[in-house]
């Protein structure tokens, strides 16, 4: 028979086979795929989708080669084509690779302990903490896990430091400081006062512009009705242009010159009412009419949507971002729950309009709502996720479980799939079908922008993650494990859980080669995207705008749902890497690959998404911290029951000061990491205009400005000119961040003080040099499109115009004739060709952006 000990070593050395079969398939055809698909591997490259300063350039297909370049890219490269949030992603890998990296030296100290003059474990029980027999030897992991997790601390509070700053850094470049939605804020839940012009003017200092959002209720229905009408009728109409080609092509005899579509069409396409008993409908015809009346409609509350009520959200456009902060960060009412919450930094596409309407009741009515469902979701969840536990440890319950001994019985390598690879991979499979759930959750909660969907996103499902990836499938794998103990002897509960929770960490050095090893390679591979882009492609897009959208709607990251995996993946190796010293190794490896990967995939493959300026980081730093609470606790309850009081009172100290540390850090730079400081904004000589700040009114003579010691010789004289001006380019003018910095530099900063003293390291001064060139330009505004920015896009929403291919029969010139004056509708740069297939060669015609394609753009379309 398999000995348990034998089961839980093949566990991992399965999984590591199989996933290392499976990694290495997948980087192999990687490397095949990637010169031919370009599409697929490098979109940003080799399409004319991108500005041409947006491409970055292609990265070498020779394999080794382009490993070294990846690995050599410097900040501003990363910064550029990733985005804030996609580089700052990387740096959280990075540094969990480099802490997993430098934490296994602890092997040097923690595996002699385990391993000698044991209670007899084999394979990887021997190496932890469950075989270590003489309780005076908790001592050494005491003291270990002061060091390692006091280590964590300190990388964390790093960290904290530099996002701070770098977010500074950020804000206050000329390219954010100019931006509208920088100098632009939300209210939410204004009051009836407060729903006009005039009185935001006299509430708030520096106004530009203000939007009262207004617009009749059945509006946006009517708009998007409108436009699932026209999708339909452009659509059919496709349908009947490619059929009629097709026909052509097999008997030219049956198309007679003059023969209009409706008489060359066997069959007119109908609708229904209703699904399979509705009334049915010459589709054509009932979409002209129903277009008819939806453009009646929607024209007259277009004209008159000024006379509807105003909702109770309000965006308020200043001269300056700093005239913006000032009003996010004021208190602008008197009564409670009003003007509140307020949002800046938001650009109007990416805003939940619907959300925008909600009270002040409704708001809190669906918060409650949101959190119960998804407490619900989390308790019943336990159920299939308890039994993946369950059968990660499968041989312990045959002790009580008679009828499941065949399993035993099995072949080694397949009794290793049983109880390694099939639970990481239903664990997998379990855990991706909850975002789209939770995104609607965030939806009901009341999230007004899709920064704060993701936000609530990610601090939901990472919270999710820890309980049932961590918690659930941890007690139940040590439960199933202690079944026998714990039914012979029920009082003991706590103490064989406790006992025989480190068995789980097999489990989990499986999971971590799952996703190291598979998750990476897949994710490199683009398996979904080649299935998506290829087979349903050739399968569904039978329309031009079907294809151009197919074609040009690259992917991107959504962070709510990304950082939460790896940020619980972290954890469970922070959690065990006392316990079982031998995860370190595992999760270095993992996160390395997996830092590769997605160090490619965003620089060549995604664009950047909804940008949170990088607010995503900081919270997951925050959350890795349950890593630590976790490995102190699981330390504390096995010192418990060895009976090691020493090393618990040092384990319930350390726990102490990681509260208090966990504490003064939160309350330091909460406030902070929402809000651009004041320092960041004006100027260091007091008059000159910066990015973010625009002097009002004759302001250096409403202030008597004595010499700054900051100011250098050249520009002492220029401060007594009293007069308005612009000194030099927005991003030469010094700003007042700058004084404290003046003097310090890192270039004679040793590696320990740089590690050590990130407050001279992470210096504003220093951390500018990270930002690209494009950050030092200026954003430039149309004001006629800035102008209604902020108003309800069903206000001024214009009907689409319909994409179809021109063919060669004319009959899409007879239908762009029929339908004027309803719909206009275009064939231009879109074709049938003499195999009846739709081709394009362009942008939609309503699209306004003029991406015309090359010859490679064409062989990528056809590839």
């Amino acid at each position: 028979m398999t000995t348990e000990v034998n089961i839980s070593t093949e566990t991992v050395l399965t999984s590591l086979a199989v996933n290392s079969a499976v990694f290495g398939g997948f980087v192999v055809a990687f490397i095949l795929f990637r010169a031919k698909f370009y599409r697929i591997y490098q979109p940003k490259s080799f399409t004319k989708l991108l500005p041409p300063e947006d491409r970055p350039k292609p990265v070498s297909v020779f394999a080794p080669r382009m490993i070294w370049d990846l690995i050599r890219k410097d900040k501003k490269f990363l910064i550029k084509f990733c985005g804030i949030d996609g580089y700052l992603f990387l740096r959280y890998m990075g540094i969990l690779t480099l802490t997993f990296f430098f934490g296994s030296l602890i092997l040097i100290v923690l595996l002699p302990v385990n391993a000698v003059n044991g209670v007899g474990h084999d394979g990887f029980d021997q190496l932890a903490i469950q075989n270590v027999d003489d309780r005076n030897r908790y001592f050494a992991h005491a003291f270990i896990s002061w060091v390692f997790y006091g280590s964590i601390l300190y990388v964390i509070y790093r960290e904290l430091y530099f996002y701070n700053n770098m977010r500074v850094v950020i804000m206050s470049s000329p390219l954010y400081g100019t931006k509208q939605s920088s100098k632009s804020v939300i209210f939410q839940t204004a009051t009836p006062q407060f729903l006009f012009k005039s009185e935001l003017r006299k509430l708030f200092d520096g106004v530009k512009n203000v939007w009262v959002l207004q617009a009749p209720k059945d509006l946006a229905p009517l708009v998007n009705k409108r436009d699932q009408v026209s999708m339909k009728l452009e659509n059919a109409i496709c349908k009947i242009l490619t059929q009629s080609t097709k026909r052509y092509l097999k008997s030219p005899d049956t198309f007679v010159e003059g023969t209009s579509w409706s008489d060359y069409v066997k069959k007119r396409p109908t609708t229904r009412s209703f699904p399979i008993f509705g009334k049915k409908y010459d589709l054509i015809d009932h979409c002209k009419t129903t277009l008819i009346e939806l453009n009646e409609k929607i024209l007259d509350r277009q004209a008159n949507y000024e006379e509807s009520s105003p909702v109770n959200s309000v965006v308020v456009e200043f001269i300056s971002q700093y005239h913006a902060q000032l009003a996010h960060q004021s208190v602008a009412h008197h009564m409670p729950l009003h003007f509140t919450p307020s949002h800046i930094g938001v650009e109007p596409a990416d805003i939940n309009w619907f959300n925008m309407r909600l009270s002040w009741w409704e708001r809190l009515v669906r918060s409650w709502a949101a959190v119960a469902s998804i407490i619900a979701l989390v308790i019943f969840w336990s159920i299939p996720v308890s039994f993946v536990g369950m059968i990660s440890n499968i041989t312990y319950l045959t002790n009580e479980l008679p009828w499941l001994r065949w399993i035993l019985d099995l072949p080694e390598q397949l009794l290793g799939i049983v109880t390694s690879l099939l639970p990481t991979i239903m664990l997998a499979l379990l855990m991706m079908i909850l975002p789209i759930f939770i995104r609607n959750m965030a939806k009901l909660h009341g999230s007004v922008t899709s920064q704060s969907v993701e936000l609530f996103t990610q601090q939901t499902f990472f919270a999710f993650q820890v309980v049932q990836v961590f918690l659930v499938v941890s007690l139940s794998s040590a439960a199933a494990s202690a079944v026998t103990q714990i039914i012979e002897d029920p009082t003991s509960i706590m103490d064989t859980l406790a006992t025989n929770l480190p068995k789980a960490s097999n489990f989990y050095i499986a999971y971590i080669i799952l996703q190291g090893l598979s998750g990476s390679s897949s994710s490199l591979f683009q398996v979904a995207n080649l299935i998506l882009y290829y087979v349903f492609g050739f399968a569904f897009d039978n329309t031009p705008r079907k294809k151009h959208d197919r074609y040009a709607g690259l992917g991107s990251m959504e962070w709510g749902t990304t950082f939460p995996v790896y940020t619980n993946l972290a954890v469970i190796v922070l959690s065990y890497s006392i316990i079982s010293p031998l995860i370190l190794i595992f999760g270095t490896v993992a996160f390395a690959l997996l830092w590769f990967t997605y160090m490619y995939n965003l620089s060549y493959v995604f664009v950047s998404g909804p940008d949170s300026q990088g607010l995503h980081y900081p919270r997951a730093l925050f959350q890795t911290l349950v890593g630590v609470y976790l490995g102190e606790i699981c330390l504390l309850g096995i010192f418990a029951v060895g009976r090691g009081w020493g090393p618990i009172v040092l384990e319930i100290i350390l726990l102490a000061v990681t509260v208090f540390v966990h504490l003064n850090m939160n309350s330091s730079f909460d406030r902070l990491l929402s809000v651009v400081p004041a320092d960041a904004m004006k100027p260091l000589d007091g008059v000159s205009e910066t990015p973010s700040w625009v002097p009002s009114g004759d302001v250096e003579n409403s202030h008597n400005f004595n010499e700054s010691p900051f100011l250098s010789e050249e520009e002492l004289p220029k401060k007594h000119k009293h007069k308005k001006r612009k000194q030099r380019s927005l991003a030469n003018v010094p700003l007042l961040v700058d004084g404290e910095d003046m003097g310090s530099s890192i270039t004679t900063l040793g590696p320990l003080d740089r590690f050590f003293r990130p407050w001279i390291y992470y210096s504003y001064e220093t951390l500018r040099t990270y930002l690209p060139e494009s950050y030092q330009e200026p954003t430039v505004t149309d004001e006629k499109q800035t102008k209604h920015a902020y108003d309800y896009p069903s206000v001024t929403q214009q009907q689409k115009v319909l994409w179809i291919p021109k063919d060669p029969l004319g009959f899409s010139s007879q239908l762009i004739q029929e339908f004027k004056g309803v719909i206009e509708i275009s064939h231009e740069r879109a074709s049938i060709n003499n195999k009846g297939k739709v081709e394009w060669e362009g942008d939609a015609p309503t699209s306004g952006s003029n991406v015309e394609l090359d010859k490679s753009d064409k062989q990528l379309v056809d590839s």
